[in-house]
């Protein structure tokens, strides 16, 4: 694990994703296995949840020492409650909306969060291919963040790679997740440096 996680030591964050085999169809790692990462991350943790009742799991992982603690808005029973609690213990708080869920939910409560990741594919999986079709909702998002003079950060997740970023990036994201793009590298550095640049280059 060490070894993976030096390999990808110029990212901003390391991405966690917690699946429990109930909020998503397949099952990783919990608690114990995200304090380890913690404990030998060359850079902090971007902790992504997709399971259910995260207001009694997440702030769990917040007090382990994640940077950002991510749950779904449609597992949530009181998600500003949640980042609230998120934001108490230490951790930036962020919530993460599936491809068909629309992003006008989030319009009132944009302040109470740090960070909204949109999925631009169905959570559960690695490797699916970007859904383009997400992009209108990420467009209105940062609209409706601008005309608010949010300063919450636009997360994308999914099939993120230099044939895509481009398009997120044009669309309003500012934070990009990058999992079989980067790992599946020959240099992962150089990888995360060319997304960088191509991200930065598009950024409006």
């Amino acid at each position: 694990m060490q070894a993976e996680l030096s390999r990808i030591a110029t990212a901003d964050f390391v991405h966690v994703d917690v699946m429990d085999n109930h909020f998503v169809p397949n099952l990783t790692f919990g608690p114990q296995m995200v304090e380890r990462i913690q404990a030998t991350s060359p850079v902090p943790l971007d902790v992504h949840l997709m399971i259910d009742d995260p207001d009694r799991w997440a702030p769990g992982y917040a007090e382990i020492g994640a940077a950002s603690v991510t749950f779904h808005l449609e597992a949530a029973n009181e998600p500003v409650a949640l980042a609230r609690r998120l934001r108490a213990i230490g951790a930036r708080a962020g919530v993460a909306v599936k491809p068909m869920t629309p992003v006008e939910q989030l319009f009132d409560i944009l302040d109470d969060f740090d960070q909204i990741l949109v999925m631009t594919v169905e959570p559960g999986f690695g490797g699916q291919s970007f859904m383009p079709e997400t992009m209108p909702k990420l467009r209105r998002l940062r609209d409706e963040a601008r005309r608010r003079g949010s300063q919450v950060w636009l997360q994308v997740d999914g099939g993120i790679a230099a044939s895509t970023i481009v398009q997120a990036a044009e669309s309003g994201a500012d934070t990009f997740v990058a999992g079989s793009a980067v790992f599946g590298a020959d240099d992962p550095e150089q990888a995360i440096a060319a997304l960088r640049s191509d991200a930065a280059a598009h950024t409006h």
